[in-house]
């Protein structure tokens, strides 16, 4: 006889721990299935947002959160012909929380599942991979999973898929997206960090190619951008050729470029943006990457995901108490979300076209200086990427029936 819960979530990420833990605040019996053993994954988004980090506060969770190791973001500069200007200035967001924190998302997981497990409906299966849909007619009625124990099925009045832009899920269901071309790739990998480097984001740029140097603690996480489909041409030319590309891109951090050991520490990237025009069918909704894919320019992805979640936990939650959810509910999940993720990937591509076209096709991409005076003398303007990158277009606030001790204490 087949297991049964009330709302089954695929997918152990941001958007899934956060769906469950504000549905399982609400009283909804809710079992969220993880496919991997623990939440140990190498350059996974490590960047947590002022809008949700306003969201932990909100949820009573900001103490456990600041106490994680980790960094503080709070500008993005550019470096080019001897000038210095900030183009990006989190201090001036009028958030509690005024910064980008780097933490390992690993860390961030855990914290969400041990806040969800303390709710008496919520399970949460790990080592459990979702293989399919159960159907009754046109509807979905729960999942097909291989376990532990071997292979199972749960039935749920909802499943909703959190599973990513390769969602298992949204192919079994026949969900199509519209694909926006992208022509770059991202590789990341991690170097020693030597010195006391600012905690600030910090551009490198050169003819057909970018790297995005992020400080750690102890360490700098690295992106180097460049064309699509070149993976294996970069592992056959093999580690000195690209140690040399890095450090001719960074040339002051030659001793750290030194340490790149093997091909084997760089994790390729498949860049992908897409938007499902349909984001449900009867009984199975789909949120975060799975219903729009995102650009990792400007690392907003996991922001948007995590805002998914909290628009659905907020308007499904009554329904699934009721034991009866629609089609209509569903729809209401992505009239409120469609917005932000359209405006943000039109956005991303814009940036893709103007910044990284040129840039990938060899040509100078130095900032004409006359922009870079502007923001020199009108150093406000580095709000509005501010906004649009930590806090994002309509931010969700905690429902009411998931709020623990508010505080929002100010860092």
């Amino acid at each position: 006889m087949a297991e049964t819960t009330t709302c089954a979530i695929i997918g152990g990420g941001p958007a899934g721990m956060v769906l469950g833990l504000l549905l399982a605040r609400a009283g909804v019996q809710v079992t969220l299935l993880e496919k991997h053993g623990d939440f140990l994954r190498d350059f996974r988004g490590d960047t947590v947002h002022p809008s949700t980090m306003r969201l932990l506060d909100e949820l009573g969770l900001w103490e456990r959160f600041a106490a994680l190791p980790h960094s503080e973001i709070r500008n993005a500069t550019l470096q080019t012909n001897g000038r210095s200007v900030t183009y990006v200035d989190f201090g001036r967001l009028r958030q509690p929380h005024p910064f980008i924190a780097m933490v390992p998302q690993w860390d961030l997981l855990n914290l969400l599942a041990d806040a969800a497990r303390a709710e008496p409906t919520f399970t949460l299966r790990m080592n459990t991979e979702v293989t399919g849909l159960l159907r009754e007619g046109g509807t979905v009625t729960g999942v097909r999973y291989r376990g532990p124990d071997g292979p199972g099925e749960l039935r749920a009045e909802l499943t909703v898929a959190c599973d990513g832009r390769w969602s298992i899920a949204r192919d079994a269901a026949g969900l199509k997206a519209r694909e926006f071309p992208v022509k770059f790739d991202v590789w990341w990998f991690r170097l020693p960090r030597r010195g006391d480097t600012e905690f600030s984001f910090l551009p490198r740029v050169g003819p057909g190619k970018a790297l995005a140097v992020i400080p750690r603690e102890g360490y700098y996480q690295i992106a180097y951008i460049g064309p699509k489909g070149v993976d294996a041409q970069l592992r056959a030319r093999g580690v000195e050729a690209f140690r040399g590309e890095i450090a001719a891109l960074m040339p002051d951090m030659t001793d750290s470029v030194a340490a790149l050991a093997s091909m084997d520490e760089v994790k390729h990237l498949d860049v992908r943006v897409d938007r499902l025009r349909r984001w449900h069918i009867d009984g199975l909704l789909c949120i975060g990457d799975a219903a729009h894919a995102m650009s990792p320019l400007g690392g907003v992805g996991i922001n948007l995901a995590v805002q998914d979640a909290v628009a659905a936990a907020t308007i499904l939650a009554e329904p699934l108490r009721r034991h009866h959810v629609t089609g209509r509910e569903l729809a209401r999940v992505r009239r409120r979300r469609l917005l932000p993720a359209a405006v943000t990937q039109a956005v991303q591509r814009v940036m893709h076209r103007r910044l990284l076209g040129p840039l990938l096709r060899g040509e100078d991409p130095t900032p004409p200086a006359a922009a870079l005076g502007v923001l020199e003398r009108l150093p406000w303007l580095s709000l509005v990427p501010a906004y649009f990158i930590g806090v994002g277009v309509r931010p969700e606030r905690a429902p009411a029936f998931a709020r623990r001790g508010t505080g929002e204490r100010r860092s």
